[in-house]
């Protein structure tokens, strides 16, 4: 589920189980949920409604004019989610494994995490920082050999990516841990969200 189509579809039909929703507030909330690095054009969102719409996964309905509305002006088209799109977004959310982690769908997941039992929470964010740790390890190990190679903005840049990428392992320990021990989940870093 790692290309961009599908993650949007995975929030799509997560947001439309809070109630019908049409186009442009679908794009607006999208563009919260996803960052502020990844803007989400009418033109990604509309190929991506219209395949869930071939797919019964959505449906959409067209809003009654009122009186004293323009002849001119369009019916809103209000799109709600199916009994089939409620299964798909169950099953999605239902999986673990390396696309539940990746950057483009950790995101998505995490703002859904309500929809999921414990078991599957624990082992995307054991699966997540795993990754993290990986990408860490990694980073450290070519900063202690690169670093009389680059010049100081470089330098300060990769140490700017090591201490976000540590936040987040952090905050990422302290969701772990609260999950496991049934508490309540303490806040994300503020620098958290879209910087991976």
């Amino acid at each position: 589920m790692a290309r961009r189509a599908e993650t949007i579809e995975l929030a799509v039909l997560g947001l439309l189980h809070e109630g019908p929703m049409h186009g442009y507030e679908l794009r607006k909330r999208l563009n919260l949920m996803l960052g502020w690095g990844r803007v989400l054009s009418y033109g990604s969102l509309y190929p991506t409604l219209k395949k869930m719409l071939r797919a019964s996964l959505i449906e959409e309905t067209m809003a009654t004019k009122t009186p004293g509305t323009p002849v001119s002006k369009r019916p809103r088209i209000t799109y709600q989610v199916t009994e089939a799109g409620t299964r798909e977004f169950e099953r999605l959310m239902s999986e673990v494994g390396p696309t539940a982690w990746e950057d483009d769908n950790f995101d998505i997941r995490f703002a859904f995490f309500s929809s999921t039992d414990m078991e599957i929470r624990l082992r995307v964010l054991e699966g997540r920082r795993t990754r993290l740790q990986e990408r860490l390890d990694r980073v450290q190990s070519q900063l202690s050999m690169t670093q009389k190679e680059v010049d100081r903005y470089a330098a300060e840049l990769q140490r700017h990516g090591v201490e976000s990428v540590e936040r987040e392992v952090r905050w990422l320990s302290d969701l772990i841990n609260a999950e496991r021990s049934g508490e309540q989940h303490p806040a994300p870093p503020p620098e958290v969200s879209g910087q991976k």
